[in-house]
């Protein structure tokens, strides 16, 4: 193993967290860094991850070391064609939230409230003419130790250490939202924080029986081992009961329905960074969970609870696309509208086939793009705008931000799933796996949730022409706000070219994570 191999996974985990822990520190005892000093170091360290993640996954280089005897822990570290694309979508997203614009949470402390902003009223970007908090740099380290959270979460290979990451990212991703909120009153950010801490740590309370009845009836937390298992060690009464524990943990993380009312409230809640970590990133651990902890370990509890939890996918993605017919804050109906595509994804997984598991890992990608090219771009109008209501006068993107406007298109055209963007692969192939699902299912049902879908997507192109007729279309000139450029712009084009990337080409992603699908349906002693 040659030297960049030797790095690479102690860079890619290590930076963003000791460069996290650092700026904490330093935030907190003696003198705090300058803001621009902060936001140099997040940047460099997000830069060192994004690189560290394509030498990873392309090297492909392992760690492992006895981090508990007793228990017969391992710091296993790796990636295979089911955990790089993930990797490889977190390391984009620390340069993208890195890199968004900080606005200052109390600029609009009181938005709405007489005598106070106008709805119009643009807030103020981080800056001169705004008082800079002391807390930034606990900003940066919020975000960075989000982003070391997530990668360990999808590097471990030993349950128990994906279990330590995912709970990781909780306290910071909490002080983002009370701390750092966007838009809102302090008792919003308080309310919509506490939500957010208590859900997932009912959902990690859960994954964590689920891991320890694994390990009683196995006698490993190895992941690889559970998956070479296939559930060979437990009954099938077992298997289910483990199943559905591990399956309502991690289903409040996606999230599915019913078990997903923290999201909107938290999306329109979060600052615009703390929005695309979660959509991009923090979510995707939820359905990454699920193949690994659920549908590899315990095939027969899967299949047996798949019914169940398809129609509860196929009930989020129609509920989602209802509440964005009528939802009146933007930011909020971009929320609303990831629990449909996420529901998609765990569609997918239920259908239990080749197909479905490369169509959730795809549908995940996608989402992940889309997610944070639309929460940086309603961060960006929701800041000029002065608030995110639909019901408000506003100027039509077309007419003054043509740029903005350009990118809005591109990004509800996605969400509606159309052919030649990122979106269509994920949905298509999720509608495919369920008309034909792995065995196990009943066939006849998960048509019916293929068809039930199939109109969910109808109703996500009803809500998106909503959204570009609310936001883009019209003769409204003003007022007037400015286009985007610079930095911004930069990021929503990287973006973009993603999207159409995916979508126009996606057989390197598909090629990537065939192996790891492959794999995963030979153990279980099945065809596609």
């Amino acid at each position: 193993m040659n030297i960049v191999d030797a790095l690479a996974l102690p860079v890619l985990v290590l930076t963003p967290l000791l460069v996290g822990v650092w700026l904490l520190v330093a935030d907190r005892v003696g003198t705090p860094p300058r803001p621009g000093t902060s936001r140099g170091l997040a940047v460099t360290a997000a830069v060192l991850v994004a690189a560290a993640a394509v030498v990873v996954v392309w090297r492909r280089p392992e760690v492992d070391l006895l981090w508990i005897e007793s228990l017969g822990v391992r710091l296993d570290l790796g990636v295979d064609g089911l955990s790089a694309p993930f990797v490889l979508l977190t390391g984009l997203m620390a340069i993208v939230a890195t890199l968004v614009p900080y606005h200052h949470p109390l600029t609009d402390a009181r938005l709405g409230e007489p005598g106070r902003h106008e709805p119009t009223v643009a807030l103020p970007v981080i800056g001169t003419d705004v008082p800079r908090p002391r807390a930034l740099a606990t900003y940066y380290a919020c975000l960075l130790v989000v982003i070391a959270g997530s990668l360990l979460t999808f590097l471990t290979r030993d349950a128990l250490v994906f279990f330590v990451a995912f709970e990781l990212v909780l306290i910071p991703m909490w002080v983002l939202i009370a701390r750092h909120g966007d838009a809102t009153s302090t008792a919003d950010r308080d309310g919509a924080a506490l939500r957010f801490l208590l859900f997932t740590a009912t959902g990690s309370m859960l994954m964590l029986i689920g891991i320890l009845a694994l390990w009683s009836g196995t006698g490993t937390t190895d992941l690889t081992r559970w998956a070479e298992l296939a559930g060979g060690s437990l009954d099938g009464g077992t298997q289910v009961i483990v199943a559905v524990i591990l399956l309502i943990g991690l289903g409040i993380k996606v999230p599915v329905w019913p078990l997903h009312t923290w999201l909107p409230w938290v999306h329109a809640t979060a600052p615009t960074a703390g929005s695309v970590l979660l959509a991009a990133v923090l979510l995707k651990m939820g359905a990454y969970g699920m193949i690994r902890l659920v549908a590899a370990p315990l095939p027969e509890g899967l299949a047996s609870v798949s019914p169940v939890l398809a129609g509860l996918a196929v009930t989020g993605i129609l509920w989602a696309g209802l509440a964005c017919l009528v939802e009146s804050d933007l930011k909020r109906l971009i929320a609303w509208a990831s629990i449909g595509h996420l529901g998609f994804v765990v569609l997918a997984i239920a259908a239990g086939s080749e197909t479905g598991l490369q169509a959730a890992v795809f549908g995940n990608m996608a989402h992940g793009l889309i997610s944070a090219l639309l929460f940086v771009l309603v961060g960006n109008l929701k800041h000029q705008w002065g608030g995110a209501d639909l019901t408000s006068p506003r100027a039509a993107l077309r007419e003054v931000s043509p740029r903005l406007g350009f990118v809005l298109v591109l990004g509800m055209a996605a969400a509606m799933g159309l052919p030649g963007l990122a979106g269509f692969w994920g949905e298509w192939g999720a509608l495919y796996a369920a008309w034909e699902p792995g065995p196990g299912r009943t066939l006849w049902w998960f048509r019916g949730f293929a068809i039930a879908a199939a109109l969910g997507a109808v109703l996500a192109a009803a809500y998106a022409v909503r959204v570009l007729r609310e936001v883009w279309a019209g003769d409204r000139r003003s007022p007037a706000i400015r286009d985007t450029r610079g930095v911004e712009l930069a990021l929503l084009t990287v973006l973009g070219v993603g999207i159409v990337a995916l979508g126009v080409y996606p057989g390197p992603l598909l090629d990537l994570t065939a192996p790891a699908t492959e794999a995963i349906i030979a153990t279980l002693g099945v065809g596609r």
